[in-house]
């Protein structure tokens, strides 16, 4: 069964869509490229901002479940 052809939302040229192809599945290869190696090449989180992050996702998850589960009275 051959792949299904598609076109490229960005260069407008036609590909394969295969399976296990990184990126969009509505971009071809070569577009998809520069955006895998960006996500990889994210810098590392040092311990303060780590924490930070830790703190305000751990802020958000409070005030969303008293939202969600506070009594209207």
């Amino acid at each position: 069964m051959p792949f299904p052809i598609r076109i490229c939302a960005i260069c407008s040229e036609e590909f394969e869509l295969k399976p296990d192809k990184p990126g969009f599945a509505n971009r071809c290869p070569e577009c998809s490229a520069p955006e895998a190696t960006e996500a990889s090449a994210a810098k590392p989180v040092d311990a303060f901002e780590g924490k930070s992050r830790s703190e305000a996702n751990e802020a958000r998850r409070a005030a969303i479940r008293d939202m969600l589960y506070r009594k209207d009275s």
